[in-house]
């Protein structure tokens, strides 16, 4: 069973109209957002008959909120809501309450009442439905799509490496407040390499720490302590592994990659976020794009145009968005996938080279074959080279490394008729006008990673990263809205 309890309301709330300003961000969206469709999407996770009252997940989910935005470990947040009269509206308490929810309670929200949900359809369809009420998003509008990319939370490190580092700087805290401390803390076990022995340290000196008086009136050792024992519980998750196991290796140029996730949005030109999906870094762009025009018109909005760089413009996109009348304003890369080769391999836009299913990115390129052969055919194709001895070694090398060869290569056919067509395309006043739109997602990439700390996993695994995104586009989008309702008063003539 869920407990939905009300409005707490008590004899100082009078407070809150002097404290929080009317246009107040949060005071706005507590008070013209209806939230009981997180109770909807959460239900199917609780048992309506087994179990004591669950605690009401939309003020569970408005804990989230805060969370993202703040960027506070979950200890932290409910420690920081006791002082914060604007936190205290937005979650529906009296100004004078002193009691809150335990902090592992917006833990086991996570992990399991969030878990198997569409929340991020869900947070991005109600945001559109708003954006429509408000008059700033239509139900035929131009999509610019792009990704961005998101490092895991135990990028190219171990969680054994993790867990010295967060300990390391708990440490450091506690010396600038008493440097004696340095013959108490326990026997570091860093030479043993094992995770658990580290774990254990952990506890060791997270028991140490928490045990002195002193310490608990210091926001900077507090924080670094509980950070560290969130890594702990963490990592204590996950014994069996030592990185992020769902998180994929993918690449921004040639020379460089990341480990982690790429988060695909489709948005319009007046950057609301219409539409967005989460995979392994690995992936390439393109392919998410008819994904995201289809969930876009399941939110309401339906594309007239869809604008984005060299990794849109593959034969499938452009056959698609032709077929749905969808102006596709996407310049053409001779390196783009053709239809016809194996799936398994993916362009990468940034670096001009294919990725093979193992990871592995191409090392050179050349041309090879004729644009008019003897038959008549067009047999000009790009050969794409792969370092042979990683395709030696390599585990997926059956069926696609042949013992013994030299080289290992991967070919794409130049130019169909298709992408003629869309050279052709490229040249008109309406594809420039149409494409010089492009530049706009950049800045709403930038916003995510600057205002929400979005360049970093905030958790483990897809799950995690998935709702780190419906919340992070969730509040952007808001914000958003705000901002352009705000302007078309201002545009009106209207208080």
């Amino acid at each position: 069973m869920i407990d939905m309890p009300q409005l707490d309301v008590g004899p100082y709330n009078g407070l809150y109209d002097i404290l929080i300003a009317a246009d107040n961000f949060w005071r706005q969206l507590n008070d013209n957002i209806d939230f009981s469709f997180v109770a909807n999407e959460v239900r199917k996770n609780y048992s309506e008959c087994m179990g004591r009252i669950a605690a009401d997940p939309v003020l569970l989910f408005k804990y989230l909120l805060l969370k993202t935005a703040r960027k506070l470990s979950d200890r932290d947040l409910i420690e920081r809501v006791r002082y914060d009269m604007e936190m205290k509206y937005f979650l529906g308490y009296s100004p004078e309450q002193t009691e809150f929810i335990d902090p592992s309670l917006l833990t086991k929200f996570r992990r399991t009442r969030l878990k198997d949900t569409d929340l991020l359809d869900v947070l991005i369809g109600e945001t559109v439905e708003l954006g429509k009420k408000k008059g700033v998003i239509h139900d035929h509008e131009k999509i610019i799509v792009d990704s961005t990319h998101t490092n895991a939370l135990y990028q190219h490190i171990s969680a054994r490496e993790e867990l010295i580092r967060r300990a390391k700087e708990l440490r450091k805290s506690v010396y600038a407040a008493d440097e004696s401390m340095k013959d108490k803390m326990p026997k570091k076990r860093e030479s043993s390499g094992l995770l658990e022995d580290e774990i254990e340290y952990c506890r060791e000196l997270l028991d140490l720490i928490t045990s002195d008086e002193r310490f608990k009136s210091i926001p900077d050792i507090q924080e670094r302590l509980n950070y560290l024992k969130e890594g702990v519980d963490d990592t204590n998750e996950q014994l069996e592994y030592s990185k992020d196991q769902d998180a994929k290796i993918g690449h921004k140029t040639a020379d460089t990659s990341f480990f982690g996730y790429k988060t695909h949005i489709a948005m319009t030109t007046d950057r609301v976020i219409v539409s967005a999906t989460v995979t392994t870094g690995e992936k390439h762009d393109g392919k998410q794009a008819v994904n995201l025009i289809e969930k876009a018109e399941a939110a309401g909005v339906k594309a007239d145009a869809l604008i984005g760089d060299g990794a849109y413009s593959e034969k499938d996109n452009i056959d698609y968005t032709t077929e749905k009348g969808i102006r596709l304003a996407s310049k053409l890369s001779e390196n783009v996938l053709h239809g016809s080769r194996k799936k398994e391999f993916e362009f990468n836009k940034d670096a001009g080279m294919y990725v093979c299913p193992a990871g592995h990115m191409a090392i050179r390129k050349c041309k090879s074959g004729q644009e008019k052969a003897a038959d008549g055919s067009n047999t000009r194709v790009i050969l794409y080279f792969f370092d042979i001895e990683k395709c030696k070694t390599c585990p997926l090398r059956e069926g696609c490394y042949k013992k013994g060869a030299k080289s290992k290569t991967y070919s794409v056919k130049i130019k169909s008729d298709t992408h003629i067509a869309q050279m052709d395309y490229m040249n008109t006043d309406e594809f420039r006008k149409l494409y010089a739109e492009r530049y706009k997602i950049e800045a709403k990439n930038a916003e995510l990673k600057q205002t929400l700390d979005y360049g970093e996993a905030h958790a483990c695994g897809m799950i995690g990263m998935t709702i780190q995104a419906a919340v992070s586009i969730f509040l952007v989008n808001l914000k958003r809205i705000k901002t352009l309702e705000n302007s078309s008063k201002d545009t009106n003539g209207k208080e």
